[in-house]
């Protein structure tokens, strides 16, 4: 069976048809993936990544694994934490996954229903066939799978979050828009938290030939900023 779902971001010179536009370049850089796309990790249904460092290459600091970043086992996570919004056809599950990254990662139907295929063969989804098309829903074993790996779900939506904030970026950048306010839907960063996030990394990219004890001081300096960042007491 064929599914042929397309979702277009030719706007404002977003991408051309030869696949080089300003924001195709972007996730090119960034280890994005377009529908329909080349570089793929495969596990049994492959993954998206590219670029030096953690995700998408924005560097080791971004909790995630080198090479190929977005692993089959987060794409089913992924899946998994979006049938338990609600049940799903696969392009909705697709379409989705665009929205919330904002166009940064549409990955393919040679993706998704493969991996959707393998969960209900793990027994965390079920299936019901409406005409020629099926309806996701996430089973009992599913939820126990995605309850054991919620901090992981997190995090994967939270890069995506700031992938998508950049797609934004870009786009408002390449249509002559003004950056969004802080206090818009597109969750724009305030310039002081860009300030303190950069003077940060920077601190850490100047210690980065520090000796042992100096990195131990650095590393527990850290684990208090973080634990006080989520409101929790450091043990």
């Amino acid at each position: 069976m064929r599914h042929a779902h397309r979702f277009s971001r030719r706007e404002c010179g977003m991408h051309d048809s030869s696949g080089h536009g300003p924001l195709d370049m972007f996730r090119q850089m960034f280890g994005g993936h377009r529908r329909g796309g080349g570089r793929h990790g495969f596990g049994p249904f492959g993954g998206f990544g590219g670029g030096p460092g953690g995700f998408g290459g924005f560097g080791g600091d971004d909790a995630m694994p080198r090479g190929r970043q977005f692993s089959a086992n987060d794409l089913q996570l992924l899946l998994l934490a979006l049938l338990a919004e609600q049940p799903s056809h696969g392009y909705e599950l697709i379409k989705a996954l665009d929205t919330r990254s904002s166009g940064f990662y549409t990955p393919s139907p040679g993706m998704v229903y493969p991996a959707l295929t393998y969960l209900e063969e793990l027994g965390y989804v079920t299936v019901q066939v409406e005409g020629n098309r099926k309806r996701y829903a996430l089973a009992d074993a599913g939820r126990a799978h995605l309850d054991a790996q919620r901090e992981r779900v997190e995090m994967l939506f939270a890069k995506l979050a700031h992938l998508g904030r950049k797609m934004e970026f870009m786009r408002r950048a390449f249509a002559g828009e003004a950056p969004a306010a802080p206090d818009d839907d597109t969750r724009g960063w305030l310039p002081e938290f860009v300030e303190a996030r950069m003077a940060l990394k920077q601190a850490l990219l100047r210690k980065s030939s520090a000796g042992a004890d100096e990195q131990r001081r650095i590393a527990a300096i850290l684990r208090r900023a973080v634990a006080d960042i989520e409101g929790r007491t450091e043990d």
